[in-house]
């Protein structure tokens, strides 16, 4: 088994800098990058409950993103593959039904956090209540863990469907909401081997964000202008251009191997 996962993690590196590929996937991620900045804008100077909404919802968009380029990028790693000749405006008009599917199904993840996100609301007006409200806040604490707890779930999940519904959706050619079920069902009674496959998934992908906010980090804390909103957001804006270039082959990466898992998934269940 070992060897199979190296030779699969291998091919899928070795794929991972198409220069078609990267050229698609790099204006996914400057409007990923653009939700996370103007979420990191508006979070700046916002009450506790408005920042908790500007923490998760980025990420819910960014995953429906990612899933919608995701669909038509392992589809062009499966003609690689089997060497074929890259078109990423055919394989873009063959994968429109399916992308749109696909980036439906983030709609109500996105609705069951805006629920949460509400009653989060009502735990933050209880708690500001005139004489009554400190001591409410103090009994009621364990409502806004139940609450955030809920929400990172939520985001475990979305991240599960992306590694292993995305390519389900893209190499059977079929979009429907049973195969998020069925997909989840996979994984709860074989969560050894996918938990696995997911972490070497994201490995590569996690190793480089690392690097890139450590550098984004001390660049600024040297060089930024901290004075006035706006200036820190554009600052934000411009380094995260180079970013997202920098992010693509690993992106990629993480798709390549996310369709390499399914292959191996099945010939482990025809076995």
């Amino acid at each position: 088994m070992w060897q199979d996962i190296e030779v699969i993690f291998n091919r899928a590196l070795k794929f991972s800098y198409t220069r078609k590929k990267i050229f698609f996937l790099f204006p996914a991620l400057i409007l990923c990058g653009i939700s996370i900045v103007l979420s990191h804008t508006f979070w700046l100077g916002a009450n506790p409950w408005a920042q908790a909404s500007f923490a998760f919802v980025p990420e819910f968009l960014c995953i429906g993103i990612l899933m919608t380029a995701g669909v038509p990028l392992i589809r062009l790693y499966h003609d690689e593959i089997k060497e074929k000749k890259l078109s990423v405006n055919k394989t873009l008009r063959q994968s429109w039904h399916l992308m749109g599917g696909i980036a439906s199904l983030i709609v109500p993840i996105l609705t069951a956090y805006l629920v949460l996100w509400f009653v989060l609301g009502v735990f933050y007006l209880l708690k500001h209540i005139p004489s009554v409200g400190e001591m409410l806040g103090i009994f009621l604490s364990f409502g806004p863990f139940l609450l955030i707890l809920g929400s990172l779930f939520l985001s475990i999940v979305t991240l599960l469907l992306l590694f292993f519904l995305t390519p389900v959706v893209a190499l059977k050619s079929t979009m429907r909401w049973e195969l998020a079920e069925e997909v989840l069902l996979k994984i709860w009674r074989q969560p050894f081997i996918h938990l696995m496959l997911l972490i070497l998934g994201l490995m590569p992908l996690l190793i480089v964000v690392g690097f890139m906010v450590l550098a984004a980090t001390l660049t600024g804390m040297s060089f930024f202008v901290m004075e006035r909103t706006w200036a820190i957001s554009l600052q934000w804006f411009f380094i995260m251009i180079p970013f997202a270039a920098l992010l693509s082959p690993v992106v990629i990466f993480f798709f390549n191997f996310a369709a390499e898992s399914f292959a191996f998934l099945q010939r482990r269940v025809k076995k």
